[in-house]
């Protein structure tokens, strides 16, 4: 997986119709900046509202996710969003003439073609992951669902889905993505699927209109349906009748399953969309049985609320990675000497935020009268290995850097959450909260140490100008 954020080098248009309100409508992928996510633009709605693709804008998960804002609505964003999810895609604008967005051939296929054909364009930012570092449970008992999200050792986006209907033709199915990349070949193709004896229920339920046997599968697991029942079924449908058969597996269709678990990757492929309704591409191995949209939604409403809940969000760290800066370039852009060095190495840098490693050892000589027999890295010290890891970043805001002294000239809000200790390593993210107006700035900076936030302040920084 990439670190940098992407979005697509042009826009890409697909129609089709939806699945449920069968409406006509033309779908286009756009690219969008950096930061933007993904976004629904209505513009066939006065103003062309735009609705983010976000867990507490679900308005409803029948039979799909709907995503609403004010009067706006966007129907089935699933399979869309799977796409562009798994594709790597972070930031795209998806323009609809409709309510729904387009069933296709009921699976996400046709959107990873359109996805390839527009290529992809890195951008100059990275990608903001959030890296699960405990295990998440969630279950419903009216539905018998049951998810957990653990941490996986490299990192890895990975999905296990089980499903069990207690149907003879459709028992239990697993289904799993261990990588990314396998989506396109093993996951994507897979339709949407339903049994014969929901039709009924969902037509009078006004769903499905834009619903036949090119875009769903359609299983049966009654016996003795005759061809008058089906052709009383597509009169419920307002469906013209088509002479079809039931075949030993139970699926009433003209084609063959693609993948003898079909249904169980098709949950897959719609867990991946729900899930891109986080907001952030996800480290985590997610395990889930018996899913269904409102599960899936009501999980990703856990996750978010678990990234609010870590404050600052803790940046992640791979060691083995090689840094934006080492120690030697450090000293070429601080003024700083011995033993004042305290930043070891720049790992993350961009336009608005820094972060910076300090390895904290016992041969540190302040240690030496801090305590005795008990060290503990001096709170002033923290601070100032912050505001070194800030100097960074006020300095990469100019082209020159060379040319001017960062100053501290201003500490608010400072805090002390937790001691340090020889053999810690201490991860520092500092952030723009304010434009720079006449070479002041204000950021805000956070240290932490395994996962946890031991110091935090905001910092008013100075450039000038060297005679």
């Amino acid at each position: 997986m990439s670190d940098k954020q992407h979005t697509l080098r042009k826009a890409i248009t697909l129609e089709g119709v939806g699945l449920h309100t069968g409406v006509p409508v033309r779908l286009t992928f756009r690219p969008a900046p950096v930061g933007h996510g993904y976004k629904f633009q209505r513009t066939d709605l006065e103003g062309q509202p735009v609705i983010e693709a976000d867990a507490d804008l679900v308005v409803s998960t029948a039979r799909g996710t709907t995503l609403g804002k004010g009067d706006a609505v966007v129907n089935t964003t699933e399979h869309a969003l799977s796409a562009l999810y798994a594709l790597g895609v972070d930031n795209c604008l998806i323009q609809l003439d409709g309510p729904e967005v387009p069933i296709m051939d009921g699976s996400a296929l046709p959107f990873v073609q359109a996805i390839e054909e527009a290529g992809l364009e890195e951008q100059d930012a990275p990608r903001n992951w959030y890296v699960l570092r405990d295990p998440l449970w969630f279950e419903t008992e009216e539905r018998g669902t049951e998810m957990l999200a653990v941490p996986t050792p490299g990192g890895e986006f990975r999905v296990t889905v089980m499903v069990d209907y207690n149907s003879p033709v459709l028992g239990t199915q697993h289904a799993s993505m261990y990588r990314a990349e396998e989506f396109k070949e093993e996951i994507a193709p897979c339709r949407t699927f339903v049994f014969l004896r929901e039709l009924e229920q969902l037509a009078k339920a006004g769903l499905i209109k834009g619903g036949d046997l090119s875009n769903a599968i359609v299983l049966e697991d009654r016996e003795g349906t005759t061809q008058e029942d089906l052709r009383a079924i597509a009169e419920a449908l307002g469906r013209p009748y088509e002479q079809v058969e039931i075949r030993r597996n139970g699926v009433v269709n003209t084609t063959d399953l693609k993948f003898l678990n079909e249904p169980a990757r098709h949950k897959l492929l719609d867990l991946i969309g729900d899930l891109a309704l986080v907001g952030r591409p996800l480290k985590a191995q997610i395990l889930a049985a018996r899913p269904g949209h409102a599960a899936n939604v009501a999980f990703a409403k856990q996750i978010k609320r678990l990234i609010k809940q870590k404050k600052g969000d803790v940046p992640s760290y791979n060691p083995s990675k090689p840094p934006i800066f080492d120690i030697n370039q450090i000293a070429q852009l601080l003024p700083h000497g011995y033993p004042f060095r305290m930043i070891d190495k720049i790992i993350a840098l961009d336009a608005n935020s820094v972060v910076g490693i300090k390895n904290v050892t016992i041969n540190e000589e302040f240690f030496v009268g801090h305590f005795d027999g008990n060290p503990v890295m001096p709170g002033v010290l923290q601070l100032e290995a912050m505001a070194q890891t800030g100097g960074i970043l006020v300095l990469s805001s100019v082209p020159d850097p060379e040319n001017y002294w960062p100053y501290l000239i201003g500490i608010e809000n400072c805090r002390f959450r937790k001691n340090v200790f020889p053999g810690d390593t201490v991860i520092f993210k500092c952030v723009f909260i304010s434009p720079m107006k006449r070479g002041i700035v204000k950021m805000s900076g956070k240290g932490y140490v395994n996962d946890q936030l031991v110091c935090e302040a905001d910092m008013i920084a100075s450039l000038v100008r060297k005679k």
